[in-house]
């Protein structure tokens, strides 16, 4: 069955996103890149990561206090405390050369290396000092407590991070930790951005009548760094078949993923399907999503690169990549954890208002996000999909399956943050 304007219904998300994954095979990126571990954050490891050491290599205390014999220390109360000898003092970053015998104890900051003969340390607020040489412990404290034992942390030849983990910031503070400071990861994939329309004029030029600055292209830079890929624009074209195809052919052959903004939705100047078709099978595997905003959408794959052919309308894009290409890139960049369909950051808020909804389409509805006694609430950002102010004012999306109605304002809402 086709609609009004002669296209064939629209598939639902969950099944776009599907075809998508079925023709884009499982595949590690075939080119690595051995760099520092400050220039590695967000990136892809292409190798296992093995501790060639224990970590922490000595035993150490986690609070300021005395080292001691826990034996010592058992029965221990306010009221009938042990009495310990102070036999010495341990410097930090220095190796104690001394013992802790019975009835003996050790001055210990956090961080400091157990001497030998200890299992335990009581911390500086369960003591009393009587003297110079002498104090009381009035708690006792059990083998191990207030101590890292060597090699609790990560033990030598331990896995530390798999092949295709996505680097993050504690991720990269093991490495320094283990002395690590050098890691091969997968190069970023690239992603050749081409936006069309005989209305699109760059950003930095004055406006004639019936004219508009190129916005997608920006948006869509930010977004596709943001994914551990590199952007690459490759400027606004006309709409001139010949000149989208050329540009399209040669993005192909120069990147992993096409992106083309403009030029999905059906009408006289509609060529993106066509020249998806023309360079390479399978071609176009949906045209039409059941989602608002962002119906148009195009998504295919050319001799097994994918092809996009988004919206002209910001708030589409936006929406659109989420769903589509994000996954996407994150399965070309190698990383084998969180590429799912759904990897975003949520949180709960209650919905500020009544949302109706009549479309039959899954919609994404843009909500800022207000603190209210104590609540977090998701106020609707109105407007087309059009407009940039309402990306600029939202944080996130509400999404109303295609079978709901709406939502009453109160209700508990999931905001899929941007």
């Amino acid at each position: 069955m086709r609609d009004m304007l002669g296209r064939e219904d629209a598939i639902p998300v969950h099944e776009a996103q599907r075809l998508l994954f079925e023709h884009i095979s499982v595949r590690e990126p075939s080119t690595t890149v051995r760099i520092l571990i400050e220039k590695a954050y967000q990136r892809v490891l292409s190798e296992n990561i093995y501790s060639s050491e224990d970590l922490p290599a000595f035993s150490r205390s986690t609070v300021d206090g005395y080292a001691v014999i826990s034996a010592d220390t058992f029965g221990a109360t306010e009221g009938l405390p042990a009495y310990l000898n102070i036999t010495g003092d341990i410097l930090m970053g220095e190796e104690p050369r001394f013992i802790v015998k019975r009835g003996a104890a050790a001055k210990i900051a956090t961080g400091g290396m157990l001497p030998g003969g200890s299992d335990a340390v009581v911390m500086f607020e369960h003591t009393q000092q009587v003297d110079g040489g002498l104090i009381e412990v009035l708690k006792p404290a059990a083998p191990g407590e207030n101590v890292i034992s060597a090699g609790e942390d990560i033990k030598k030849g331990e896995m530390v991070l798999a092949r295709g983990s996505t680097l993050r910031p504690q991720d990269i503070a093991a490495l320094a930790a283990l002395g690590i400071t050098l890691v091969d990861v997968y190069a970023e994939p690239r992603v050749s951005i081409i936006s069309t329309g005989d209305e699109i004029v760059p950003a930095e030029s004055p406006l004639k009548p019936g004219q508009v600055r190129d916005v997608n292209s920006y948006n869509l830079f930010g977004l596709t760094m943001e994914c551990g890929a590199v952007p690459v624009k490759k400027g606004l074209f006309k709409d001139s078949y010949d000149a989208i195809r050329d540009v399209v052919r040669e993005s192909i052959e120069d990147s992993d993923m096409v992106i083309i903004t403009g030029g999905s939705s059906v009408g006289t100047k509609d060529m993106t399907h066509s020249i998806i078709d023309s360079l390479g099978s399978p071609g176009v595997l949906f045209h039409g999503v059941a989602l608002k905003p962002g119906k148009p959408t195009i998504g295919g794959v050319i001799g097994g690169k994918p092809v996009f052919g988004l919206p002209g309308h910001p708030a589409a894009v936006t929406v659109c990549f989420e769903l589509f290409v994000r996954p996407v890139i994150r399965r070309l960049t190698g990383a084998t954890e969180n590429i799912s369909l759904n990897t975003r950051r949520s949180v709960h808020a209650r919905i500020a208002k009544n949302i109706s909804s009549g479309s039959g389409r899954e919609e994404h509805v843009r909500v800022s996000i207000e603190e209210r006694g104590g609540e977090l609430w998701a106020v609707p950002v109105l407007g087309k999909s059009g407009l940039i102010r309402t990306l600029v004012k939202a944080a996130g999306v509400v999404v109303l399956p295609s079978h709901v109605r709406g939502i009453q304002e109160g209700d508990t809402v999931e905001v899929i943050l941007f």
